[in-house]
């Protein structure tokens, strides 16, 4: 199986729109950078998320982050964000990451791979502590947060708070 884990791009094609749109608007959480209802609105919004990326013109309330595509056998099968720091309002729920696997690639394991890949890429920006929200009652997110080594930290509200220790996790 050949796994790769790609930094979103302006090249970014058809291939990943397709997927964008099976994953529609995201669930549990998780919400899309993207619209969805067309090819061509989706590529204009490609090097908005990259001046994102590098903290230019955020708006109000946002940090610079990174979105992520794991690709398994050259096909793309989730999207990801990794945040470079963490505000307040993430801190309590948003944390670091935020992944999604596309529906007609659950339930094989995905998820669990591309939180690995993502806690590789925190640790090569130099983030050494990586926090994960997630609802209490999403049993999926919570199982592959602790198979990445996630140690939860409070449960309030409804609401995981999971911390990994890269060092621990790699």
């Amino acid at each position: 199986m050949k796994i790769e884990l790609r930094e979103l791009s302006i090249d970014d094609g058809m291939e990943v729109f397709e997927m964008i749109k099976e994953i529609g608007l995201g669930e549990n959480g998780f919400t899309t950078n993207f619209p969805e209802q067309d090819y061509e609105s989706f590529q204009a919004k490609l090097p908005r998320l990259l001046e994102h990326s590098k903290g230019i013109d955020l708006p109000e309330g946002y940090v610079p982050q990174t979105i992520y595509w794991l690709y398994i056998n050259d096909k793309p099968v989730a999207y990801g964000k990794l945040r470079h720091h963490l505000n307040e309002k993430l801190m309590e729920y948003g944390g670091h990451i935020g992944y999604i696997v596309r529906p007609s690639e659950r339930s094989k394991g995905f998820g669990t791979l591309f939180l690995r890949e993502l806690i590789k890429a925190a640790k090569s920006k130099g983030i050494s502590r990586l926090l994960l929200t997630c609802n209490e009652d999403n049993q999926r997110s919570r199982k592959v947060i602790e198979s990445n080594h996630g140690k939860i930290e409070t449960l309030n509200n409804g609401i995981c708070r999971y911390w990994i220790e890269i060092e621990d996790s790699i």
